[in-house]
Formats: C-alpha cells, structure tokens, sequence
C-alpha cells in the first residue's frame, strides 16, 4: 500500500504530526474511540505496537479486521470493547489519539473522566493527541442548553470547550503544550480544535 493509500483516511492533523516527525520515536499507540480504525492504518503499517478501544462492537470488528489485513502480527485482542472513561488496559502507551471522542461528554464530570483516565494511560514524555470541539471563533453563536453543553449553528449538541479551559486542564495536568492551540473554523457552523500534550 502506497503512502496516499495509509493516509487517505486519517485526519489531516494527525498527518500533519506524522510529516513533523512527531511520532518518530513512539512505539506503543492506543487510539481511544477507535472506531473502524481509519487513524490506525499508517501506524499499523509501520512497525507500531497499536492498540484500540471503542465501545461500538460493529466498528471495533471492523477495526481489528484491519489489523489482521494490514498487521498480521498485531494480535486482535490489542483491540478492545470499553470507555474511554474505564480503559482496559493494563500498560501505558507512548502515544494516546482521542479524536471527536470529548465533545460527547455529556457534562463536565463527563468530560474529565475522561480526560484523566487517557491523560493517565501515557508512558512518561507520552504524546497526547486531542481533536474536540470547541466555541474558538464561534463564542457569540453558540446557545448554551445545560452542563457544559452548547447547541452549535450547524444544528449539533456538544459538550464545547473554550481556549481559556484547555490552557488551564494543560496546566493542571503539569502537561506540555507542543504546539499552539490550533482551531479550524467550518464556516462559523462548528469548530474543531487541535490539543497536543506531552507528559
């Protein structure tokens, strides 16, 4: 498989880290809300030990399917039913990936979970990627309902978070920020925000 064919699924941030060199040096990778395993195609093609959990049973099959194309050797039980608030596994990973996982919190204790529990499945100098939704840009169109959770302009309900709150969880998690905060505006419908750690 060519290099268009490994990412031509996986989101275009994640992309972006792999072209920097950011994952260079991870070896362990635990996708947290794996879904299908889109995110999971370049790593698994690449030598990584890689890992998944989603709490859909349909999409985790089709993921450790994936594996077994793609990966032969990485063992289907790396592949797992769960929470990203209860997560299975016993080891740390070099590298976490929660992609459009956090903005389904359903409130704030929600969203910590969370946010904790992946934080806490990071090997020391682990990388944390974080792709959520966020009210960056949008402040004066989003409608707040209850509990942290926003009614977007492209009719969507999302637990949002604002710029002020994921600099303040950075600092309280002693975390590093390895890039600015970075937002792409879909023309003021809804907002997606880039976060990466490192511990």
């Amino acid at each position: 498989m060519n290099i268009k064919s490994q990412l031509q699924r996986t989101d275009i941030y994640i992309i972006d880290q792999l072209l920097k060199g950011r994952f260079d040096h991870v070896n362990s990778v635990l996708d947290v809300g794996c879904g299908s395993g889109r995110n999971l195609v370049y790593f698994l093609q690449n030598n990584y030990k890689v890992y998944g959990l989603d709490p859909n049973a349909a999409r985790l099959y089709d993921a450790q399917q994936l594996a077994v194309e793609l990966s032969p050797s990485t063992p289907i039980s790396n592949f797992k039913i769960g929470k990203a608030e209860q997560i299975p596994f016993e080891q740390n990973f070099d590298l976490v990936i929660c992609n459009a996982v956090l903005h389904f919190a359903e409130n704030k204790t929600q969203f910590e979970a969370i946010l904790f529990s992946i934080w806490n499945k990071l090997t020391d100098n682990g990388i944390l990627f974080i792709r959520l939704a966020s009210d960056i840009g949008i402040e004066k169109l989003v409608k707040p309902i209850d509990n942290g959770i926003y009614l977007l302009p492209d009719g969507s309900k999302r637990y949002l978070v604002s710029e002020q709150m994921l600099l303040e969880y950075t600092n309280k998690l002693k975390a590093q920020l390895l890039e600015p905060l970075k937002t792409t505006n879909v023309q003021n419908l809804r907002c997606m925000t880039t976060w990466i750690l490192k511990k």
